[in-house]
């Protein structure tokens, strides 16, 4: 069998020996040098970057973390931190549950683990928010448990590697089986970084530099000439298109409407405009009675769907009574602590000018 012919140790021992020269500069990272003198990790920034980094870059991360671990140094800092504060401080980072579930698991650890996050991977997976890649990264990061860390980066390293042609994501449990064959028993946080590292700098999905991989060798997918071509992907499916209202108003102080959504589902306890559902053929629901303005269109993307929302505008008098929702003083409101979508809104909704600019925040 073809992928019998990978050397294990000696891919691994390669790998490490790459790593220790040209390992990335990070700021929750404990390099391998640090690592070599007897310096470890600290357990809550290896999971908190670990969260944030799921579905973004490393570039977007970083001041998002810098600022989460200046104002909350510790997971029990975190832990009794008010929800509208990390809430806002997570605001353009997308996939709001993530933040909701890292209140979650920072509180848990203080109650259950005395603030120390645990070692093992079974105790880290029954954290509220933890999955099988989170826990596996903070028990080989943090605690160098020998624990499979599987990202797209190693799944791309382990396809080309192993020349494995089965499309993801089919192939995704064939990739974390080889994927283990190389985690070693020694150094095994060091190995994951490594090998996220080589995805990142080198294995990339485009134009690989095979010529510089310390891998290059034993990669049987360069020996067949495929390498650039994996993983094979299935096609994606079209996302569905989905659209709704979103209804800003203004009351004559300059208060404006908000409501907190549902703490299930999308944007799950944010605070933002007043919205209608959102379908393929949504209903009005106004929050107020008011001369309402039709101020144009925005459409964001989810994980999911494309939504294309009606943005509606219209200001009330003092005395205005709003079926759902609350009025919030205008020196209490800050439009860049909204969910994104709700920023574009806002953006859509406000007189011309220079769009709100979020700390950290991609356009």
């Amino acid at each position: 069998m073809a992928k019998d012919r990978v050397d294990a140790a000696g891919v691994g021992g390669a790998l490490l020996a790459w790593y220790d020269r040209s390992a990335r500069t990070m700021p929750w990272r404990t390099g391998p040098a640090a690592r070599a003198r007897g310096a470890r990790p600290d357990p809550y920034r290896v999971w908190l970057s670990e969260v944030m980094l799921q579905q973004t870059t490393v570039a977007a991360v970083t001041g998002y973390f810098n600022r989460f671990t200046a104002r909350w140094p510790t997971v029990a800092d975190l832990a009794a931190a008010r929800d509208e504060e990390v809430m806002a401080e997570w605001a353009g980072l997308g996939y709001y549950a993530r933040a909701r579930n890292l209140l979650k698991c920072a509180r848990s650890v203080v109650e259950r683990h005395q603030g120390q996050f645990p070692a093992e991977l079974e105790t880290l997976l029954a954290l509220p928010g933890i999955g099988p890649y989170t826990a596996a990264a903070v028990a080989a990061i943090a605690f160098d448990r020998p624990a499979t860390v599987v990202d797209g980066n190693v799944e791309r390293v382990v396809s080309r590697l192993f020349a494995v042609e089965t499309p993801l994501p089919v192939a995704k449990p064939e990739l974390q089986a080889l994927a283990a064959r190389l985690t070693p028993d020694a150094r095994a946080g060091d190995h994951a970084q490594a090998m996220m590292d080589l995805g990142a700098t080198i294995c990339t999905p485009r134009n690989p530099a095979c010529a510089i991989c310390p891998l290059t060798g034993a990669c049987l997918g360069r020996q067949a000439g495929i390498a650039a071509d994996l993983p094979r992907r299935m096609p994606k499916p079209a996302k569905p298109e989905r659209r709704g209202f979103a209804y800003v108003v203004r009351r004559a102080d300059g208060a404006v409407l908000l409501e907190r959504r549902a703490e299930k589902g999308l944007l799950g306890g944010m605070l933002g405009w007043p919205t209608s559902d959102w379908s393929g053929d949504p209903t009005p629901a106004p929050p107020v009675a008011a001369d309402w303005q039709t101020q144009g269109m925005v459409r964001h993307t989810f994980t999911h769907f494309h939504l294309t929302l009606s943005v509606m505008t219209a200001t009330v008098p003092q005395g205005a009574n709003p079926d759902r929702g609350f009025f919030l003083p205008s020196a209490e409101f800050d439009p860049a602590a909204l969910p994104t979508v709700m920023l574009k809104v806002h953006d859509a909704a406000s007189p011309p000018s220079a769009p709100i600019e979020r700390k950290g925040r991609r356009r």
